[in-house]
């Protein structure tokens, strides 16, 4: 009984063992799981704002990551702390990570009253994530939390991911009273958290140590008592991220300072230069060293050889059927690779003429075989071959001429005679053959795949039609059939070319003519298929029109002019059905019929905007005969991509089916399509004419969705990279690696890297020097200047025409890949273009507000030293006024020759630090690429919409603080106040007879010494001149502001109301100033121009909801 008892107690011992080795178990599984986890270390700060009333801080950093938060020590009455803390935050969805953010908050602890106030925000997307071996210490600029908020200084962090199961997350919400209860603190959880090992290994303590399953690693106890006296950076456990180089001497990290205006970017996303071994020889530094092979005309890209097969035509084949019918094909086979010519049906001597291209890298098979094949319904049959020793195949090199084919005899497949034979042609030779663009290529094609796809696959160039702009203008029309006699017609005309359709007002005449004068423009493109359509419409009810009658003309009969002479107008009778007015011989019965008065011309004066103003590749106008001659050449060679996101999946594997697309002025270039490759070499080269070089080359990489038997599919877009001609230097060949730099909705993302080999070179030295003092685009952009809102409708419908010309070539240059080229989405809202373009705008004035700060110093005596020698130069350049000019000319000389020696080495690529991709909100992303109109549910439109209100206020009060200043100059003479000018007045008196009787360098010695007075002799109150101009009136008491709080309407359309106010109070001002000959007539309309599309722009966002 004792004995079965013991066996029992041992049975129950050894279940309970097992059960917490299975729990063991359980928890090890799950810490593998979650060991996932985000490092940050806290480094420092930098300039920070001080805010305790001495000019001092008590800061400490607050980080936010995942629903955890966690907080650095407080560095009492510092500026520019500096933490050295380590933090680790779990991640609890390692496939969410891209969409989470870290967040770290600079705080300032009041001691009196134990609050905190922000000094500035850092905000990092799970996109700029990297591992531990990839990061860096980063010091980024402190955001504001609002926008009228002050901040200033930056933070230094080192953000990384690891996975090392031997780092434990860090406490959460640490108490932040000193930095010293931080330590104790932070002791007692490194002492808790080793007596969980100890508790493990005593329950098991009983079993034999044979059977033991170590699960955690026990840290040393003698190590962990050593570590409880080092300040909470060093107690952090040892960090094993598995490089074997970790284990060095630890190295100082590598700081890269970020601010805005700074072009510092990842090393990742930064442009490389290569030293690639090209057609002409290996490129060092922009120059080519010649090397001992002898160079082609293909020397911008790396030779590639090919094996070329032409097959012509054969004669006197065999019949193969019954019938006596023969349905013939070639196939050519190398190795595992085939290509197909199409069949022809019952033919016995075909002819094919097609070319087949064989890359000579992937060839495994020493011989060729051509083989002539009978198309059948179940089995294809032989007919014969013919086969060649690759060893014996000749080479050509261009120039020389092209290899003459020649007459092969079949062969059966024992190799004897039979009937009939094949004309060939077989060579090796490079991408340079002229027979290189049409041919069927190996290496874009899988092996044992047929050639139907050589359509879709094949390189091709393509030229954009030449357009023109259609000014239509609608004068009148008179008498009018209106199917209601009673009434008298409430006409508008409809203009439509092709798929561009405008309309004329509305207009509600008293007799049967009606009047409108107004003029419509459209694109038009050679050749003309279009007509030009009108139609007189009468409007008889809500959403009921009737047609009174339709005019068309043919485009090829209207009169073209390059100029902006007078056009005479014509008259037009209205016909009721659109084939009578399509019938030029049509015999019109009527004596008296409706007509339309109209003025139609093709204007070919203008540069047909098809691109981005931005980055236009082609600025000259569209008639020929003011074109200018060519000034250069552009070479652009297509080398490689690597490193591509896959787009697809294949076979079970992620893979992309990828070409590349060129634009430049009129010529678009693609490539053949690589298949199955993600890192596809192209290595084709081609050249453009340059005839301006404030132009831009654009280059994009398309993933191929057509190869799969559907056109319905639209093609990826992978990134494109823009060069401007002007920043290359002539005869200088520039290989970079350029990363393809996307912005998606989780954030910004590279795609790969496109290698590209550019060269610039000038025929006419002179010719491009002048250019330079020529205007940009023709002069009837001067002469008749179209509108903003003209210029982006126009735009439009251009990249639509050019889209549909260009969809119909074969293979097909499809809409999806014109639209990205010519950027047809880029005058949409965008919060992150927005934030840039003003930074950008800071950085210009950054200079500008140097100086001022310099002077401030210099008026406030900071540096006496500094301000004697300003006064004494200043003294020198009063008693000598002319050496004005001279010295602020050769100190720009100067400025110019230092920063010769910092030149870029490089053409400019994209830059996620100034184009704010690195660091835009997630809200912003979505806005951005959000349809129009928005597809977004009315609670997040409504919330868009307000954050516009706010954003409109404050725009609202600044237009309105400069319309007041502008408006109380005006009231310095206007009487408005008659005793502000009165003393202004007396005050003019004075200061002439003043100046009359005073030389004129006494009185800028005065003015000058006055401004530069020393703070002794300053007051804090404002000085009389200053209050008197405040106290002048300005015309806010006649503005809507009255209305709008006399009545507590704060609504949308009256905050518009008050803002459109402000802006015609700020342009009857402009004209005022304009208009006491100050400047010309001529730039008062273009002011006007400008300022009235602002506004038009700001309605457009307020009524739209748009930010």
């Amino acid at each position: 009984m004792e004995q079965v008892i013991a066996q029992l107690a041992v049975l129950i011992k050894a279940a309970l063992l097992s059960e917490y080795i299975v729990i063991l178990c359980f928890i090890h599984f799950r810490d593998l799981m979650s060991n996932l986890k985000l490092g940050v270390e806290v480094v420092g700060g930098h300039d920070l704002m001080p805010k305790d009333g001495q000019g001092s801080a008590n800061t400490f950093v607050e980080l936010h990551f995942d629903h955890q938060k966690s907080r650095t020590a407080i560095k009492d009455k510092d500026l520019s702390p500096m933490w050295n803390e380590s933090f680790y935050f779990n991640i609890s969805d390692p496939n969410n990570l891209s969409k989470l953010s870290l967040e770290a908050n600079v705080y300032h602890q009041n001691r009196e009253n134990n609050s905190k106030s922000l000094l500035g925000k850092v905000r990092l997307t799970g996109t700029s994530f990297v591992p531990y071996s990839d990061a860096i210490v980063l010091h980024y600029p402190l955001e504001k939390q609002g926008i009228l908020s002050r901040v200033k200084g930056e933070l230094g962090l080192k953000v990384f991911v690891t996975d090392d199961p031997s780092i434990r997350s860090s406490n959460l919400l640490p108490a932040v009273e000193s930095s010293l209860f931080s330590n104790s603190r932070a002791a007692q959880t490194q002492a808790s958290e080793q007596q969980i090992p100890k508790v493990a290994q005593k329950l098991l303590s009983d079993n034999k140590s044979e059977s033991r399953h170590t699960f955690h690693h026990l840290p040393n106890p003698s190590q962990s008592q050593k570590q409880q006296h080092v300040p909470p950076a060093e107690i952090q456990p040892p960090m094993d991220y598995g490089i074997h180089e970790m284990k060095s001497e630890p190295q100082a990290p590598i700081v890269a300072r970020m601010f805005p205006g700074s072009s510092a970017q990842p090393v990742d996303y930064a442009l490389k230069e290569t030293s690639p071994f090209l057609g002409g020889g290996q490129i060092v530094g922009g120059r080519v060293i010649r090397g001992d092979r002898p160079s082609s005309s293909y020397d911008l890209v790396e030779q590639m050889k090919y094996l070329y097969v032409r097959v012509v035509k054969a004669r006197d084949l065999p019949t193969m059927d019954v019938t006596g019918s023969l349905d013939p094909y070639v196939e050519v086979k190398v190795g595992n690779f085939k290509g197909i010519t199409k069949h022809l049906e019952k033919n016995k001597n075909p002819e094919w003429n097609e070319v087949f291209a064989f890359a000579g890298d992937r060839l495994q098979s020493s011989v060729l075989e051509v083989m002539v094949k009978d198309k059948d319904l179940i089995k294809d049959d032989f007919v014969g071959i013919v086969r060649f020793d690759r060893n014996e195949v000749p080479t050509r090199v261009p120039p020389d001429s092209p290899l003459a084919p020649e007459w092969y005899r079949l062969e059966d497949k024992k190799g004897e005679r039979t009937k009939g034979e094949l004309m060939l042609a077989v060579w090796y030779g490079t991408q340079a053959d002229e027979a290189f663009p049409d041919a069927w290529h190996s290496d874009a094609i899988a092996p044992d795949s047929s050639s139907f796809m050589s359509g879709l696959i094949r390189s091709k160039v393509y030229h954009s039609p030449r357009l023109w702009y259609v000014r239509v203008k609608v004068i009148e029309a008179q008498d009018l059939v209106v199917s209601d006699k009673g009434h008298f017609p409430n006409a508008y005309v409809k203009v439509q070319i092709g798929n561009q359709v405008l309309k004329t007002k509305t207009v509600q005449s008293r007799t049967m003519n009606t009047v409108w004068n107004e003029e419509l423009m459209f694109v038009a493109a050679e050749p003309f298929d279009d007509h030009l359509i009108l139609v007189v419409e009468d409007c008889i009810g809500p959403n009921k029109d009737e047609s009174i009658g339709k005019v068309v003309i043919p485009l090829n009969s209207v009169e073209k002019r390059a100029d902006d002479h007078f056009i005479r107008s014509r008259w037009f009778g209205l016909e009721r059905s659109l084939s009578a007015a399509m019938d030029e011989h049509q015999v019109k019965k009527d004596k008296f019929s409706s007509r339309l008065h109209l003025q139609v011309v093709l204007d070919g004066g203008y540069h047909v905007l098809d691109e981005s103003t931005h980055y236009s590749s082609d600025l000259r106008p569209t008639a020929k005969q003011l074109w200018k001659p060519s000034i250069g050449v552009l070479e652009l060679g297509v080398l490689n991509a690597e490193g591509l996101h896959p787009m697809k999946t294949r076979e079970g594997k992620g893979t992309s089916d990828t070409y590349c697309v060129a634009k430049y002025g009129q010529k678009w270039i693609r490539t053949r399509t690589i298949i199955n490759s993600l890192s596809p070499k192209y290595n084709e080269q081609y050249t453009w004419e340059v005839f301006d070089p404030a132009t831009v080359l654009v280059v994009g990489v398309f993933d191929n969705n057509q190869l799969g038997g559907s056109n319905d599919n639209k093609d990826t877009k992978i990134g494109k990279v823009r060069i401007r001609l002007s920043t290359l230097e002539t005869g200088r060949v520039y290989t970079h690696s350029y990363p393809l730099l996307v912005l998606h909705p989780s954030g910004v993302k590279k795609m790969g890297e496109l290698h590209l080999a550019i060269r610039f070179s000038n025929t006419s030295f002179a010719n491009m020097m002048f250019l330079y003092s020529r205007p940009l685009l023709p002069k009837m952009h001067y002469i008749r200047p179209l509108t903003v809102m003209q210029q982006d409708m126009l735009r439009h419908q251009a990249v639509n025409v050019v889209a549909a010309r260009l969809g119909r070539s074969e293979p097909p240059l499809r809409k999806e890949v014109i639209e990205y080229i010519s950027d047809a989405d880029s005058h949409l809202w965008s919060m992150r273009r927005s934030k840039a373009n003003f930074f950008r705008l800071m950085s210009v004035f950054s200079g500008l507000f140097s100086v001022g700060k310099w002077f401030g110093e210099v008026c406030m005596w900071k540096n006496p030293i500094t301000t004697v020698l300003v006064q004494v130069l200043f003294v020198m350049l009063v008693c000598f006024p002319e050496l004005i000019l001279p010295t602020s000319f050769l100190y720009m000389f100067l400025i110019g020759v230092w920063n010769y020696r910092f030149r870029p080495q490089y053409p400019p690529h994209m830059n996620t630090r100034i184009s704010h991709a690195d660091a835009v909100n997630p809200d912003e992303l979505d806005e951005e690429f959000d349809t129009f109109p928005s597809r977004q549910s009315p609670d997040i439109v409504r919330y868009r919409y307000d954050r516009l209100r706010s954003v409109a206020g404050r725009i609202q009060t600044v237009v309105g603080d400069v319309a007041s200043q502008g408006e109380r100059l005006q009231a310095l003479l206007s009487w408005r106040d008659p005793r502000a000018t009165t003393i202004f007045l007396i005050f003019c008196l004075v200061v002439a007879i003043v100046l009359y009787v005073t030389p004129f360098q006494m009185i800028a010695l005065l003015g000058g010494f006055y401004f530069m007075r020393h703070p002794r002799f300053r007051h804090k109150i404002p000085s009389a001149p200053i209050n008197f101009f405040r106290r002048l009136p300005a015309r806010t008491d006649r503005n809507h502001d009255a209305l709008v709080s006399a009545h507590g309407y704060v609504s949308a359309f009256f905050r518009t109301g008050v803002c459109f106010g402000n802006g015609l109070r700020a342009r009857l001002l402009l004209q005022k100033i304009v208009q006491s000959h100050f400047w010309s007539r001529k730039y008062l309309l273009l002011a006007e121009s400008s300022f009235g599309q602002s506004c038009a722009n700001l309605k457009v966002f307020v009524l739209t909801g748009s930010e």
